[in-house]
């Protein structure tokens, strides 16, 4: 594989670009924002079961703070609060299904999956 830059000029974007979306609860609250609709709090709970309320809460909060979500509340009763993407993310998508399918690739040779995804648990079913 040829490198294009040296690594080490790599570093410090890289870590720039892990401060935004780095974390155990980031990435998968953006890939649900990824289709470009608006989302409400409890649809991106449902999706994620296992986050706590105050994860996804700061989640949010950090995403919003770094300008990659907006979050957009109404004046209705009862309240609604909706978040969608800043941007585009396209650029940022590329690079997570290459990363998404690295770990498709080594989850299936270890043998391992997640146990929280309904896809995994699919394939544990399965596999059976």
């Amino acid at each position: 594989m040829e490198h294009t830059q040296s690594t080490e000029s790599l570093l410090c974007p890289l870590r720039y670009a892990l401060s935004l979306i780095g974390g155990k609860w980031k990435l998968p609250i953006l890939c649900i924002l990824a289709d470009g609709k608006p989302k409400r709090y409890g649809e991106i709970k449902k999706r994620i079961p296992e986050i706590t309320n105050m994860m996804l809460s700061q989640s949010l909060k950090e995403l919003e703070n770094c300008d990659m979500v907006r979050r957009k509340q109404y004046s209705e009763i009862p309240p609604r609060v909706e978040y969608t993407l800043i941007g585009d993310m396209s650029e940022l998508l590329q690079p997570l299904i290459l990363l998404a399918e690295w770990g498709t690739k080594h989850m299936e040779e270890s043998g391992k999956g997640c146990a929280a995804c309904a896809s995994c648990k699919e394939k544990n079913v399965k596999d059976r």
